[in-house]
């Protein structure tokens, strides 16, 4: 029974992955060898050579049948692919029209699909719009897998008393295990009411929360792809408090002055890689926030948008902790900042262990930013001795163009300055043919190949 449960949870994610492999679980995280991944080929050289060879390897191929002959694998896969439960929410009543309610379908949809002692496939039909209401689908489900086609396009309502109860979320999946998300579909937050009403846009107005548009929250094995995330309230899509994830060919978008409208949030998530997505928003493309460690970003494109971000952290002189962070192969566009790490002053923690590697800017401020005197505030902030400790950080192969004077700047702090920061082969030229500066502020840097601007000595 053991064995079946393990091959019914692959031949769901082979499916519908084309053989993606299994994500290796945080009880691996004394493992030292670097495994290469059958999908992205993860090797030693692709983290570097400056302390990323101990990074654990977070994908492991399925071997559950390969000592079992053909016609034995061809027997189970059988059997179990005729024991998927289909569940399509039409059947509960949605209508998918864009003006009809459909929140209670969906609701009586996922009742059925989590109570199910089978594998589920949970139908969203394309080439319809599903109005629906703040949503929760919530876990832990008896189904092995549950795996959610999402065809059509789910709209948010936009009257904001709809969200009384809970000002925060949109749609949220809480604490589903083996969720696998995709389709081709589009979730779209209608966020423009919000945004009119954010004090960011209208100073007059009070500050206030608005809803995350896709959160998931307490999730373990997630599978997120092939989706449009579109005009989010707030953030776009959350990752909050989850294990092993991987999150690919997503592309989020909304409007460059759409205020506080992050790409997608990590926060408190470990294991998780974000893959080939294109991102444009009002905010950071990604950002990565405290309790988050052993993330991998690859193959992004960003822009418009504030950039990828490690941060803020520390803010209210609390504790933040951010570690093993890999960036790699990443094209940003038009943004307000590049590669950030951001720290209030104040705070205490550390992020540490982490890796910006074959980036091109193009017309990017701030392309390369340590700032440890963010504030984020109307009041000036005060100085503060206790500040969150930033080391072991490179910057490998990061080439383009500044469109500020400032290309590199790394503004430590005096009573915890930066450790162990390495800039390798980094060139980044001013925009408007002029020359590129470098500040560099309570830290010693290390240079190694080409680097242009350099710190002044």
């Amino acid at each position: 029974m053991g064995l079946e449960k393990h091959i019914s949870t692959f031949l769901i994610v082979l499916l519908s992955l084309n053989s993606i492999c299994t994500v290796n679980s945080m009880d691996h995280a004394d493992d030292r060898d670097l495994v290469e991944d059958h999908d992205h080929h993860y090797s030693q050289q692709e983290y570097g050579t400056y302390g990323f060879e101990a990074y654990p390897s977070y994908f492991r191929p399925f071997e559950g049948i390969k000592n079992l002959d053909n016609s034995a694998r061809t027997m189970i896969f059988r059997r179990l692919a005729a024991s998927i439960k289909t569940i399509n929410v039409l059947s509960f009543g949605a209508k998918g029209d864009g003006s009809t309610d459909d929140t209670k379908a969906f609701e009586n949809a996922w009742e059925e699909a989590c109570s199910s002692s089978e594998n589920v496939t949970f139908i969203v039909p394309q080439s319809r719009s599903y109005l629906l209401k703040p949503l929760r689908f919530s876990g832990p489900c008896n189904s092995n897998i549950i795996k959610m086609e999402i065809g059509g396009t789910l709209i948010a309502s936009d009257d904001r008393s709809d969200y009384k109860k809970d000002k925060r979320h949109w749609l949220r999946f809480d604490s589903v295990e083996n969720l696998v998300v995709e389709g081709g579909g589009t979730i779209d937050g209608n966020g423009n009411v919000w945004w009119q009403n954010s004090c960011k846009i209208n100073k007059n107005k009070p500050c206030k929360d608005a809803p995350t548009a896709l959160t998931f929250y307490k999730c373990t094995d997630l599978v997120v792809k092939n989706l449009k995330i579109q005009n989010a309230q707030q953030i776009h899509v959350s990752f909050e408090r989850c294990k092993s994830v991987e999150a690919s060919k997503l592309v989020v978008n909304s409007p460059e002055n759409s205020p506080n409208t992050d790409g997608i949030h990590i926060t408190a998530t470990q294991d998780i890689h974000v893959s080939t997505c294109t991102i444009a928003t009002g905010d950071d493309c990604i950002s990565i926030v405290s309790g988050s460690k052993k993330v991998r970003a690859s193959d992004i494109t960003c822009g418009p948008g504030h950039g990828i971000s490690i941060g803020s952290l520390g803010s209210g002189n609390s504790e933040a902790h951010v570690s093993d962070v890999v960036v790699n192969r990443a094209k940003l566009s038009g943004t307000t900042n590049g590669v950030r790490i951001k720290t209030w002053q104040g705070g205490s923690g550390s992020a540490n262990n982490i890796g910006f590697k074959n980036i091109e800017m193009e017309n990017v401020k701030n392309p390369i930013i340590i700032d440890q005197n963010y504030c984020d505030q109307d009041e000036p902030c005060q100085d503060q001795s206790s500040a969150v400790q930033v080391k072991n950080v490179v910057y490998e192969n990061i080439q383009g163009t500044s469109a500020s004077t400032v290309a590199i700047d790394l503004e430590c702090s005096k009573s915890y300055p930066c450790q162990g920061i390495v800039l390798e082969n980094v060139n980044l030229e001013a925009a408007n043919g002029g020359n590129s500066e470098a500040v560099c502020k309570n830290v010693d840097v290390q240079n190694s190949g080409n680097v242009s601007p350099v710190c002044p000595n």
